[in-house]
């Protein structure tokens, strides 16, 4: 059986199976009716009502690239567990550019980030660390789209393969990159050493400690996700973000912060200009000149001004400026 994009008629689903038989799919003999339990579950008190949204990323261009055949064993996993799951396919998407925002596939995967409440996040590693595909696609997924933080708050779990021994380096990496995308990563992780040798001809994981592991990964993040949805909002709701929105009506974006700021520097400067007054009868605009400068007295050498006094009462406090 091959992977179908459209297998059962819904975007993003090329984990679907078309037309194999339920007892070759260990997804549903080994694991599904020990998951459905969390088919419809929900917190205590929950209130959202629809099936978790969820975003699976992988790391690689192949065919059958074993970040992506591991990704799309994570799929099913969820599928079974009511989650509706959509896999981004990062073929076509561009080198982060910023002069490229607006291409098809960063509008698809900036769209799919939004509308999702978690995500996971299946990496190889390449030299020791993360490989370049998922770190593009990381990379395009702004901290934030206007006042919107697109990431903040969601969960996120974290997978790697290896080409040899087992590592724990692409893992750790992507950890980094959750918390500095304020997401809630799930305590939990699988790392797969030698990947050519824990998949079969047919791209579906062995039986194996490592499968189990992948299991209990994604049981943990459903669950995680299913809470963590409830009070998303509650978490991230912050006393400098609400006195942001009190003093400026909203949350200003980062252009926009940084345009305050200069602006900020430039009136600065314009009332340090202007506060340096040259004091009658204290030297004149010659050489060695006594001004009167902040509260304190400054002589001017060249041109510049060497504060007088540091450490004392400041000038106003010896002769007043009046």
């Amino acid at each position: 059986p091959n992977p179908n994009p459209d297998a059962d008629g819904r975007p993003h689903a090329p984990h679907v199976i078309v037309g194999a038989a339920v007892e070759d799919d260990w997804v549903m003999m080994d694991a599904a009716g020990d998951l459905s339990y969390l088919k419809g579950w929900q917190a205590m008190g929950g209130r959202v009502q629809h099936p978790v949204r969820v975003l699976v990323l992988h790391g690689t261009l192949r065919e059958k690239g074993f970040s992506k055949l591991l990704a799309y064993e994570c799929a099913r996993l969820l599928d079974v567990m009511g989650a509706e799951v959509r896999v981004f396919d990062p073929r076509g998407l561009p080198v982060r550019d910023p002069e490229l925002s607006e291409d098809a596939k960063v509008v698809e995967l900036r769209g799919l980030v939004e509308w999702s409440e978690g995500q996971v996040w299946c990496g190889s590693e390449l030299h020791g660390n993360l490989c370049s595909v998922l770190k593009n696609q990381i990379d395009w997924i702004p901290l934030n789209t206007g006042s919107v933080r697109p990431t903040q708050g969601k969960s996120v779990a974290v997978l790697q393969v290896n080409g040899g021994s087992q590592s724990f380096n692409v893992v750790n990496q992507l950890r980094l990159l959750a918390r500095w995308m304020r997401m809630q990563c799930v305590v939990n992780q699988s790392s797969v050493p030698k990947a050519w040798t824990e998949f079969g001809d047919d791209g579906r994981m062995k039986e194996s400690s490592l499968r189990d592991r992948v299991v209990d990964v994604m049981e943990e993040f459903m669950k995680l996700t299913v809470v963590n949805r409830e009070y998303a909002d509650f978490f991230v709701d912050r006393f400098s973000e609400r006195k942001e929105k009190k003093e400026k009506g909203r949350l200003l974006t980062q252009a926009e912060k940084e345009a305050e700021k200069v602006a900020a520097e430039k009136k600065a400067k314009a009332n340090d200009d202007g506060a340096i007054q040259k004091s009658s009868g204290f030297g004149g605009d010659r050489e060695g000149g006594l001004y009167f400068y902040h509260g304190y007295f400054a002589v001017k050498t060249g041109h510049k001004f060497t504060t007088q006094g540091q450490g004392i009462s400041p000038a106003r406090d010896i002769f007043p400026s009046d």
